[in-house]
């Protein structure tokens, strides 16, 4: 299975240029996230980049195969990207800093379309603030960043880890990143 990496943030609520470019221990938060993904099983690794993120595109460039797209939002790039890697593929936002292979590894198998989520009380416990949990059985969860996009009505992966809790958003997450790094 390929893997495509969303690389489309400006980083306006970082107040920090361009949001894959952020660094953490040193290293910009999409590099970590292709080197949890050279270390993991996919075949393909891609990065859907926008005219907004020229910088991300050069630093990308030599490591996954570049897709362009408009930077009309997640929704439309993440289809507009999927028309060249097509389904199923493993979707990685690339602020997901402390993403890690077994992460990705554990959905290699998977056909139908998943969700990977953590339970919203875990992020506050890292003082990370939720941005859209929802309740899933009477639990409310928040989406990772990390999803398989295939066939059928979407799963939903509930996973305890704190590496997948932390997709940095603010400098408070990018904090706590620092920190668990």
């Amino acid at each position: 299975m390929d893997a495509l990496v969303l690389c489309g943030g400006e980083g306006t609520r970082l107040d920090a240029g361009e949001k894959p470019l952020y660094e953490i221990g040193g290293e910009p938060m999409v590099g970590r996230v292709l080197d949890a993904l050279d270390a993991s099983g996919v075949e393909t690794v891609y990065a859907a980049v926008t005219p907004q993120t020229p910088g991300t595109r050069a630093y990308v460039g030599d490591r996954a195969t570049v897709i362009d797209t408009a930077g009309d939002g997640y929704v439309a790039d993440l289809t507009r990207a999927l028309e060249t890697v097509g389904e199923p593929a493993v979707t990685v936002a690339a602020d997901l800093p402390l993403l890690a292979p077994e992460h990705v590894d554990g959905l290699l198998d998977r056909e139908r379309s998943t969700s990977v989520c953590v339970p919203a009380r875990l992020q506050r416990a890292l003082d990370i603030r939720p941005d859209s949990a929802r309740q899933v059985d009477g639990e409310e969860l928040s989406p990772t960043g990390v999803n398989v996009v295939g066939s059928g009505e979407d799963r939903i992966d509930r996973r305890w880890d704190a590496r997948l809790a932390v997709n940095v958003n603010y400098p408070s997450d990018a904090t706590v990143a620092e920190r668990l790094c």
